[in-house]
Order: structure tokens, then sequence, then C-alpha cells
């Protein structure tokens, strides 16, 4: 594998980035795989920072092709339920015109939309649709890029959800987009809230996928920049901003002021908090006679594998979603199963740091499968 070199500020295109954590071999996939483990790639995950902006990013990236090599993200539970109808609602009330969403994933929001209002011609570009075409809702499986324009009616509004985390290169995603849009055209879209989810050590703020620690500040930036004037900006839950933009025919002189010093404490604090929580997750796992288990066939698990967590009593990852259930948690040796197999357990012991989404899997488990678990 050919890792992709991006060792300029991707803000001020300078090369005078400081070096702040490598992760070792890290898996490259972030999902579940019914492939044998010698077919795994791993490779260096290297952060490092800009001292003039303050922006985290990483130096070394994994081509497309392989860090999406197979759709992971299904949104299950009720907090992805919550999210994908009041954003779908969010863009109804916001869009002129016909929609262009950009990464439709598993199609709950084009399929939300499309039934609240059938009179929306809806183009989806996705490279691993888990949604089917039909009469007004096209899929073109690919990655999003300027090359698609003579694929896609024209338009008056593009969306994406939890999308701009993703591209490698912010300033020039946004630029692509506007070639899609007439003046006055409009982008809405949701942004995770990384400064909340990485200042609680939430570890699905920052990874392979999520290759900047690109806050809304940061954000706020390349929108001015690349023409796009702010409408508004909502928070929503703690989890992330909902922004509607509009393209204008002038790009600003936009200006950031230096975050070098806060970011930087938030990511030394982060790496120092993760090994703390690993010595006494081990400590703990010594300590008992239960059966262990680990939560989340996804990058949540993986974080706290790279910590250094002791895997040799876990018995199974655990999952919510059928996706990545009865597979192999991918850079690990673990199946993951369904939480229903607690119900199996007198008392079994359940690792559990899944972000936003922790005490909603726990109500979920003590209530409906197994109220004597105890999590760590």
């Amino acid at each position: 594998m050919d890792k992709i070199t991006r060792k300029k500020s991707v803000i001020t295109q300078k090369d005078n980035l400081e070096h702040l954590h490598t992760f070792k071999d890290f898996p490259v996939f972030f999902g579940c795989t019914l492939e044998p483990k010698e077919k795994d790639i791993v490779a260096d995950m290297k952060w490092e920072i800009d001292p003039e902006t303050g922006i985290i990013q990483l130096t070394e990236l994994i081509p497309l092709d392989v860090l999406y090599m197979e759709q992971h993200v299904d949104a299950t539970g009720q907090t992805w339920s919550d999210y994908n109808t009041d954003f779908s609602e969010y863009v109804l009330k916001n869009k002129t015109g016909d929609v262009l969403e950009i990464g439709g994933g598993s199609g709950k929001i084009a399929n939300i939309i499309l039934s609240k209002d059938n009179s929306i011609n809806f183009t989806a570009v996705e490279p691993n649709p888990l949604f089917e075409e039909r009469d007004n809702l096209k899929i073109i499986k690919d990655f999003f890029s300027r090359d698609l324009k003579n694929q896609i009616d024209s338009n008056q509004t593009v969306i994406f959800s939890q999308v701009y985390e993703h591209v490698y290169d912010p300033e020039e995603f946004l630029t692509e987009i506007s070639e899609f849009l007439p003046i006055g055209g409009k982008l809405i879209f949701a942004y995770p809230n990384l400064e909340h989810w990485f200042k609680n050590k939430f570890t699905n703020a920052i990874n392979f996928e999520h290759t900047m620690l690109m806050t809304d500040y940061y954000v706020d930036y390349f929108l001015k920049k690349t023409g796009f004037n702010i409408l508004e900006k909502i928070e929503y839950k703690n989890h992330s901003h909902f922004y509607t933009v509009e393209k204008t025919d002038k790009k600003e002189n936009a200006t950031l002021d230096n975050k070098y010093e806060y970011y930087k404490e938030m990511f030394n604090d982060y790496i120092s908090y993760h090994k703390d929580l690993i010595n006494q997750i081990n400590k703990q796992i010594a300590e008992t006679s239960s059966e262990i288990f680990l939560f989340g066939g996804h990058i949540f698990s993986q974080y706290l594998i790279a910590f250094g967590l002791d895997m040799s009593r876990i018995v199974n990852i655990l999952d919510n979603s059928p996706l990545k259930q009865e597979k192999r948690l991918y850079g690990s040796d673990l199946i993951v199963k369904s939480p229903k197999i607690l119900s199996e357990y007198n008392s079994p012991v359940v690792i559990l740091k899944a972000g936003l989404y922790n005490d909603e899997i726990k109500e979920d488990i003590l209530k409906n499968i197994n109220p004597n678990v105890i999590f760590i």
C-alpha cells in the first residue's frame, strides 16, 4: 500500500509541522470483516501540529479505496435515528430546489427527506451505498469530485452529513462543491462537534478517517475563504453543528488566531488520559474472575487496543449493528457478537468507552438484556 503524504499544513501550506505522537501499526479499516487476519493492513498513524495555526493533522494518509474498502456505518441506535430525522428536517426547512448529497452511506437521510417530500429530485454520491435507486433517487457509486459534473443534473442545494471531517484537502473540497452550485445556491451540512468530542476524550474524534482536528473554528475559516456565507450555524446536542451556507461571488480574506498552545495541550492530555485509563482497566481485568467483553466493532475498540488494552481475557467484541455481527473486528482476533449474548452470563464485565453513545448502550443492556452487567 502506497500512503499519501501530507507534510504541509492544510491551512498555511508550509512544511513546518511539529510531531506530536505516532501510533505504530494501527488498523487502516475501522469496521469488521470476514477476511482472514493475515489480510489486515496496518500503518503508522502520525500526528503533527501546525505551530502557526494549531491545526492537528496526519502527515501520512491511507488511499481512499483501502480506507473505505467496505461500508461500515449503518447508523444503528436511537441517537443516530434521532439525528438522521432532525438533520433531514433541517435540510427540508432550509433547502432550495433539488438536492445533491455527498456520501449517502446508509441512505437513511435520503429516504427520510424523500418520504416527506417526494417531489425532490435527489442525487447521492456514495462509493459503498446501503440503499437502492428509485424514480427520483439517483445513486452515483463513486467518491465525490468535480469529475462527476457531467453525471449530475443541475441543483440548487448540496448536502452532506458527517463527511467534511473525512476529506484530505478541506479547501479544495469546498471549492469543488462550489462548482456544482449557482450563486445563491445552498450548502447544508452536519459536522461533528470535534472540539467537544476531543476535549472529552472520545476515541472517535481523530483517526485515519478523521485526519485533522478540524474543529468548527477552522470549518468557519474555510467556508469564508472559499466564498460561502454562513447563513445559520446551530449546535446539535454536543453531537454536531448544523450549517446552512450560501455560495457568493466573492471570497473573504479570512484570518485565524493561533490555537497552537490550546490544541497541543488538549492533544497531550488526550494521550496521557488514555494511557492512565488503560493501566486502570488492565488492573481491573486482572482482579476479576468474570467473563469480559469489549463494546464496539469500530474505532472505539481499536484505539483502546492500540493504547495497550489486555485482550487475553476478552471473550468477544459487542456491537448492536447487524452489519458487524458475526464478523471479525479488523486488526484483532475477536468476533463481534450482539450484546444479547450477555444474557447467558451471571455478572459479565463490559468495557465501554463509546463517547456520546455510552448512556444509550448501557441503558439498553441493563434494561433489556442483563441487569447484572458490570461496566468499566
